[in-house]
């Protein structure tokens, strides 16, 4: 049994180990320091946003003028602004208008045609958020329009159209123009009968009388029983319905959209019933500008009732409803007996309309939404995977002190046999450190297609960070990664390129044409697959046919050329020499001990960057599967670099004790070492799937199976890739570095 040549202490090393601590104790007050700073400076900002100045004559601003021609008209550019509070710019074109934030130097407002808009530019320690929608401002009396989406269930995970149950008609129904990642997330935006003016509460208003049949009454009973909400919209806030939460007091919880109906007993009745949701009470909320007058919608609410509505005579235009009546000032109190779902049976759907005054603005009005309660878990999370790091870090630094601070300082000293023993191992290899794996083509295109990968969620996260990727723009995000990774494949190509040239490749077009082709062909047999069985569902979640062709579009058209494009340059540019050169023979590999087993020491490099993720990965697929809105991309990109750093040093550290062990073969060891923390986030998906779901149908589990393989063939691509050009550095560096006889 061979032996890692490297694995033991003798003096020397505990000398570098004690050069590590010496180390760790001058870094570790450091980031304690940049800590302090930061919650300084955060407390900093908190205190500056509190203070209000007013009056023009008091800020430092430079104003110019610019002509934008665009559907935006006339545009003013305030830059430099260093004050807060009200300006007046008395010049008849701009009569208000109000910014905050210290941090952003810049606002944006501007005048359409000859009415006055203000827009109002307020910067959030959550995500920066920058307003421009001339339709925000209404008057009283202005008219209101809900829109509908999807019908959505945490259960089936299958979207339906708001109007495939037969619910009220408006007089003709109209689609919204959706984006690419509406399309893909299956939302289906429709105009409704439920209009009403601003600030002008209704009561009991009818919206239709309908008598179900058996098919009807069939379609009710089963989205019923699949716990299926409506979700609706209106100023592009959705609607919600607030739950106290039992642990805190004074913390709400905001269910999007509100169920269909419910099933249960009612009046002594022993048989459950399904019982549907009739009867709306919507509440919007408001804030109005004590100068302008003018109002602007901050929330929107509702309660959702079962009535069985009752009224006298027969049913024509002026029946007066005996349930609910506004001339008598009678509400649905929710006392009333339940409508219930049976084939012949009368409905009428109601609806009431409040309005609340609210001190919230316009630009904070998702804050309630995107109220992150658990945030100590996050922090939690990231100071467990910190510790990770500092532990991979240390033992990083021990091996290059050990390694190559010797090397260069002391090559030329008397070693003794202990120390001489100790180095024997990785540097009897250098002849054959930088042969040519077998499979290269395979492992050139890999690599080139994790470099797409990691640019596209890198670029991401930046602008998702800085507030570009809002969740007002429903669709954003997707549509963002779709075009990002059409984009990236010009790196892509260049990095799979340069790598089959490095490896004496001759063929470069071969590997442009598998790196656009092997990760996307795979991706989209499965993406269809899956399309298929919703198709079979007749559920809204299908992509169209019109969508399908667009993303092929995107894919042959736009990403296989930057592909090649990117392939060309990578392959025309010269690439380094190796630090040392390879024997024509290959070295005869030792026999290994256990715990360098190949497939052993994969899995277990795959340990750690899982864990510095697993957290945040359940929060994301919280978001994903039980329809929750995750904006918290400060925490999540803070994890990514945690995840690189952890997928380099565990690689870095596993690499080294195979070198000592004499085994040269790390080119697609180092990839899968860091890659098979994919195969941990596939078992924790399965682990999720049956602890925290409650999915019914076969279908669903298929989806739900087929899209979490999808996402953890992009995080192996993503993590081997990291892991192999960490690797690939580490040895280049301690390889030129010692001088080879």
């Amino acid at each position: 049994m061979g032996r890692c040549k490297g694995s033991h202490i003798g003096p020397s090393t505990l000398q570098r180990l004690g050069e590590v601590i010496i180390l760790l104790e001058l870094v570790v007050p450091s980031i304690t320091m940049m800590v302090e700073l930061v919650r300084i400076q955060y407390k900093l900002v908190k205190d500056f946003m509190r203070f209000k100045t007013s009056g023009f004559e008091d800020c430092e601003s430079n104003f110019h003028e610019v002509d934008l021609e665009s559907i935006f008209g006339r545009c003013f550019l305030t830059t430099r602004l260093r004050c807060i509070g009200r300006f007046y710019q008395l010049n008849g074109r701009i009569n208000f208008f109000s910014c905050k934030g210290p941090i952003w130097d810049f606002s944006i407002f501007y005048q359409l045609g000859n009415e006055i808009d203000y827009s109002t530019f307020e910067n959030r320690l959550v995500y920066p958020t920058f307003h421009y929608n001339s339709d925000s401002d209404d008057n009283k009396g202005d008219l209101l329009r809900v829109k509908v989406n999807k019908l959505s269930s945490t259960k089936t995970q299958l979207p339906y159209s708001y109007y495939s149950l037969p619910y009220c008609h408006p007089g003709h129904i109209v689609d919204s123009a959706e984006n690419l990642g509406e399309v893909l997330r299956g939302d289906r935006i429709e105009n409704s009968p439920y209009v009403f003016k601003m600030r002008e509460p209704q009561m009991c208003n009818v919206v239709c009388r309908l008598t179900l049949n058996a098919k009807t009454a069939k379609e009710f009973k089963e989205k019923i029983d699949d716990e299926y909400r409506v979700n609706m919209i209106l100023d592009n806030l959705p609607l919600v319905v607030p739950l106290r939460r039992p642990d805190r007091e004074s913390s709400l919880v905001y269910l999007h959209g509100f169920l269909v109906g419910l099933k249960g007993q009612y009046a002594g009745n022993k048989d459950e019933k399904h019982f549907v949701h009739n009867h709306l009470t919507f509440i919007v909320k408001y804030h109005r500008d004590p100068v302008t007058e003018m109002s602007r919608i901050v929330g929107f609410e509702v309660k959702p009732f079962s009535v069985k509505h009752e009224y006298d005579g027969g049913w024509d235009n002026t029946t007066r409803l005996t349930t609910c009546d506004p001339h008598a000032k009678k509400l649905v109190s929710g006392s009333e007996p339940p409508q219930e779902v049976e084939d012949k049976k009368e409905i009428i759907f109601t609806y009431d309309v409040e309005f609340q005054e609210s001190n919230v603005k316009w630009a904070s009005r998702w804050d309630s939404y995107l109220l992150m309660a658990d945030d100590q878990i996050h922090w939690f999370s990231i100071i467990n995977s910190l510790l990770i790091v500092l532990f991979l870090s240390g033992m990083v630094a021990m091996i290059m002190l050990r390694t190559l601070y010797r090397d260069i300082s002391k090559y030329n000293q008397l070693e003794t046999q202990e120390e001489a023993q100790e180095e024997s191992g990785w540097k009897l290899v250098h002849g054959d450190v930088f042969r040519p794996p077998s499979n290269s083509d395979l492992l050139c295109v890999y690599v080139g297609t994790g470099v797409q990968f990691f640019g596209m969620i890198l670029v991401t996260m930046i602008f998702a960070a800085l507030g570009f990727l809002s969740p007002s723009n429903r669709g954003g995000l997707m549509t963002a990664m779709l075009l990002l990774w059409v984009l990236m494949g010009l790196y892509g190509g260049y990095s799979s390129a340069r790598l089959y040239k490095m490896l004496k490749g001759t063929e470069w077009k071969r590997i442009a044409l598998k790196t656009a082709f092997m990760f996307p062909a795979t991706a989209f047999a499965i993406f269809s697959v899956l399309n298929a069985l919703i198709w079979g569902q007749r559920s809204s979640g299908a992509v169209p046919f019109g969508t399908m062709f667009a993303l092929v579009f995107l894919w042959f058209c736009i990403s296989v050329p930057l592909v090649f494009l990117g392939g060309h340059f990578g392959y025309k540019k010269p690439v380094t020499e190796d630090p040392v050169k390879t024997n024509k023979i290959a070295r005869q590999i030792p026999e290994q001990p256990w715990y360098m087993n190949s497939l052993f020491s994969i899995l277990i490099g795959g340990i750690l960057p899982f864990g510095a993720v697993f957290i945040e990965l359940f929060f994301i697929l919280t978001s994903i599967w039980l329809h929750q809105f995750y904006y918290i991309f400060g925490f999540l990109f803070i994890v990514f670099l945690i995840l690189i750093v952890t997928c380099a040093e565990i690689t870095i550290v596993l690499c080294y004790f195979q070198l000592c062990s004499e085994d040269y073969r790390w080119w697609w060891r180092s990839y899968l070492t860091s890659g098979s923390s994919a195969l941990y986030l596939f078992l924790y998906a399965a682990f999720y799937f049956f602890t925290k779901l409650e999915i019914t149908k076969p279908v669903s589990g298929v989806l739900y199976f087929g899209y979490m393989l999808l996402l953890s063939y992009g995080f192996f691509v993503v993590t081997g890739t990291i892991g192999f050009y960490s690797c690939f550095w580490f040895i280049k560096l301690i390889y030129a570095s010692v001088k080879i006889d």
